[in-house]
């Protein structure tokens, strides 16, 4: 078995922290953040703080796809988040059957757990701690790569890091978990390695937030989906835990207009306008305020230059690989999922021979991770065009093919039970749009039923009013 070295402590690291040590391996995880969780979950809302995470307290959402790795391969962390008051949920149970045409056989793999970032964070931390191979070192930064003797010719092998305190720690596997401020590639490079390629681009959106709490533990009935467009804005309702949500709206980054959001009051007046989210608002505010959060880019770091890999002995990990906009909820579902490839090719190549672990690993994220991370920035394109189109007064724009069909699948799903389980494997991670359109009759349904998306009614104010309401 292996020593291996994890180099952050969220969602992710500590997941995968698990994941190993139940195979045996011996686990460090590495956090630079000191203040260990705490006892419980409103504690952790209230005291906790990790400046490592700049979307601590914002929304977020933990997918049917994260449920079902949880619930397989995890079962005790689910345990502790159910503990620690997480909720349970089946979009199939909430839906009317004249959309839904009932409960069916499969419906189970809609299965969510949701609750407030540092609440679900503390409960991966407790079931962490209880893990026997995992040893946790809070409040210690890593700062660089050790290496040693090349395991191939000309490429760097990492044996090691070096931490804040000075010392050296020695790895059979260094994992960077770090998320999206990893500082692998610098490392790499002061190691000697050639430069780490990466695809960088802006993701172009800004995020406001609110938490709220019911006075007798009941959540607001969904009146959609939980992100929901409404012109040059989205919406974004998710259920937490004991009895709390969150709001979210998501605009432009460069429309300057409704940078005004931040302000609680005028926060409330836009939520206000959206009838199929102002109820989200009935509520008690447990934050203060509006959190914002901008400049987040889609960036994804490829493990390969010229067709070999730059280094053995490390690799990234879940956003310390590749990250993308938020709003869509994906991160630690796709996180997870990586999580698990990376576990499966230790399992099959082990670390005698590094170089053919680095291969494989590479090769398989590339094919069962990386379509994820394109689905997804191909998105965040469609509706960051959309949203300028509207904001412009152009009816949604020039389109592209692939946001055009996701666009035709969400108008198709109120209208059809398949097109409704269609949208949702695509949302929840569980498959790709070019596998669900490539299902016996799915593509001809989204035609019929989505073909006229384009005159969907909005569902909010308009441009003009939307703007007076942000800034009167």
């Amino acid at each position: 078995m292996a020593e291996v070295l994890v180099v952050g402590s969220g969602v992710v690291g500590m997941g995968l922290g698990m994941l190993l040590a139940d195979d045996g391996h011996q686990v460090t995880i590495f956090e630079r953040d000191p203040e260990p969780p705490p006892a419980d979950g409103d504690a952790a809302w209230g005291k906790w703080e990790r400046r490592g995470i700049n979307q601590f307290r914002l929304l977020h959402s933990f997918l049917a796809r994260y449920h079902r790795i949880v619930a397989t391969e995890l079962p005790r962390l689910l345990a502790q988040m159910r503990r620690d008051g997480a909720l349970e949920s089946n979009v199939m149970r909430t839906t009317p059957d004249f959309v839904t045409g009932g409960w069916r056989d499969g419906d189970e793999r809609y299965d969510m757990i949701t609750g407030r970032r540092p609440v679900m964070e503390r409960a991966v931390a407790a079931a962490a701690d209880a893990t026997p191979g995992i040893t946790i070192r809070r409040g210690v930064s890593v700062s660089a790569l050790v290496t040693g003797p090349a395991a191939r010719p000309g490429t760097v092998h990492v044996t090691g890091v070096r931490t804040d305190e000075g010392g050296e720690v020695p790895g059979d596997l260094i994992i960077d978990a770090g998320g999206r401020r990893s500082a692998l590639p610098s490392w790499l490079e002061e190691a000697g390695a050639a430069p780490l390629p990466e695809e960088r681009e802006d993701g172009g959106f800004i995020y406001f937030g609110r938490h709220f709490r019911s006075s007798d533990g009941s959540i607001p009935f969904a009146l959609g989906a939980p992100l929901q467009e409404h012109g040059s804005i989205s919406s974004l309702t998710l259920p937490a835990d004991q009895g709390t949500w969150g709001v979210g709206l998501v605009a432009r980054a460069d429309d300057r207009a409704l940078w005004g959001l931040r302000d609680p009051a005028a926060f409330d007046r836009t939520v206000r306008a959206l009838p199929t989210v102002a109820h989200w608002l009935d509520g008690d505010p447990i934050d203060d305020g509006v959190a914002v959060m901008a400049k987040i880019e889609d960036r994804i770091r490829h493990l390969r230059r010229d067709g070999n890999v730059l280094a053995t002995g490390v690799v990234p990990v879940a956003d310390a690989w590749a990250c993308t906009n938020p709003s869509l909820g994906r991160g630690a579902s796709i996180g997870m999922l990586h999580a698990t490839v990376l576990r499966d090719t230790l399992r099959d190549t082990g670390l005698d021979q590094p170089w053919v672990f680095a291969e494989q690993f590479a090769d398989r994220t590339s094919a069962l991770v990386e379509p994820w991370y394109r689905t997804s920035v191909a998105f965040d394109r469609g509706r960051l065009g959309e949203m300028a189109a509207m904001a412009a007064g152009q009816p949604h724009g020039d389109v592209p093919d692939d946001y055009g069909r996701v666009k035709a699948l969400q108008a198709a799903m109120m209208k059809d039970p398949d097109c409704f389980r269609a949208f949702l494997d695509m949302a929840n991670v569980l498959a790709l749009p070019d596998d669900i359109l490539a299902r016996p009759g799915t593509a001809g349904k989204v035609a019929e039923f989505g073909r006229a998306w384009r005159d969907e009614p909005l569902v909010g104010p308009d441009r003009a009013d939307l703007i007076q309401l942000v800034n009167q």
